[in-house]
This record gives structure tokens, sequence and C-alpha cells, in this order.
């Protein structure tokens, strides 16, 4: 998972990727590593002047579907897909948005597992823009340190509020929850709808995507075991 060689990276590699077409990148689901795709210049503009640019832009998009932006109905729509993206579903784009965390001594001496279980959560495919819609099941084994339980939900909402594919999502909440809590003894397992799957190409509307992540303890057969017993009993 932290190796410099991305997925990407080794695909570009052979002849066989490299002639292939940029739409089925995205229809196969490849991901090009643990890092969601930011230029260096990301955070230049305000939030304010995101938003101004994207409400421009999207105006043009609807005009060039042929809408009627005169429409009552429709002449407010650019601006509130901007303000929607930038200070709601797109949110996780902008480090200032990372949960504050605050690390508390276990002082109930706590050394079991907890698992804070079926967090709802809301993303966007980075290959279409279109929904996936799942619940994230999030453990960890303390080392000393705990942190509110609510944090879990926030970071898991943090990373997901971007353009996402769902192995990157696992991986950056497992790796977050690692660094925060000085443990490799962390657990994440998404359960996964996506509309890129269900409402186009195959349209496919009851399959499901489960990815994990398993660190430490959670690699055992038996701590394994047990977090499946608390999530799925």
């Amino acid at each position: 998972m932290n190796n410099s060689k991305t997925l990407f990276e080794k695909a570009l590699k052979s002849s066989a990727f490299t002639n292939l077409d940029i739409d089925e990148i995205g229809d196969d689901h490849l991901y090009t590593g643990l890092e969601t795709p930011m230029r260096a210049d990301a955070h230049v503009l305000s939030d304010h002047q995101k938003k101004e640019q994207i409400a421009e832009l999207f105006e043009q998009i609807m005009h060039v579907m042929g809408l009627d932006l005169s429409d009552d109905s429709l002449k407010g729509t650019p601006m509130r897909v901007a303000k929607m993206y930038i200070d709601e579903i797109f949110s996780g784009l902008n480090p200032v948005n990372k949960p504050k965390v605050a690390l508390f001594d276990n002082k109930y001496e706590y050394g079991q597992m907890l698992v804070e279980k079926s967090i709802t959560f809301y993303s966007n495919c980075e290959h279409h823009f279109v929904p996936i819609i799942g619940k994230a099941h999030v453990a960890y084994i303390s080392s000393g340190k705990v942190i509110g339980l609510s944090k879990l939900n926030r970071i898991v909402q943090f990373f997901a509020k971007r353009p996402q594919v769902q192995e990157r999502l696992t991986n950056q909440i497992g790796v977050e929850l690692q660094s925060i809590l000085e443990t490799q003894d962390v657990a994440v397992i998404i359960d996964a709808k996506h509309l890129c799957v269900s409402s186009r190409g195959i349209k496919d509307d009851t399959s499901a995507t489960v990815t994990s992540f398993y660190g430490g303890a959670f690699e055992t057969p038996e701590k394994l075991a047990e977090l499946h017993r608390y999530i799925y009993s």
C-alpha cells in the first residue's frame, strides 16, 4: 500500500496499457495511488473565487445542453451547484476542513478493539462525478490513546467528501487513523453502491462493492474473525 510505485505507474510500463482508451480507465475502475490527485496550486483561489468560477462554467454547461437559464427554476442553479461543490460534497478537498482531533489517555485501560460500525457516507466517483453511497465500519485497538467516537465519523466524512475511488477512500481512512492513534491496529471496511455502475454503463442496480484495510493485529485470523462477528452479527 505504501509502495511508491502505484498501480497506475506499473500499468503505464506495459504496452497494453499505453494504448488503453481513457474511457476504459474509468469504466475499469483503476485508481492512481493513495493521495487524491491534486495540482500544486489547488488552494491558491479562495472558496469564494472557486464558487464564482464554477458557477460561470456550469452556466455554460447548462447553456450548451440547451436549458433556458432565464427560467425562474434554473436561473439560480449554477451558483447552487457551485456552493454545493465547495461547501458540501467536495469540501474534503480543502485541508482546512480536516477534523481537529484531540487524543485522550486510555485511563479506563480498555485493551480490546473498539468498533464504530455502519457510518453512513456519501461520496462521488471521480470517473463520472456521480454518487457513491455506503457504510463504513472502523475499528482500532488503543496503544494508550483514544479519540472521541464522533471523530471517527468525521474522519470518514472528510475523506468521502471529494471525488473518490473506493479503494483509495478505504486506504486514506486507515492510514489517517494509524497516524492519529499512533498504532498499526486499525481496520476499515467499506460497503458501497456506485451509481456509475447502477445508473449508467452496465446499469446493474443490485451489486455493491466491499473494500477493506487491515493493519497490525487485524491481520491475524483471530482478530479478523472477531471484528467480522461484531459487524455482521
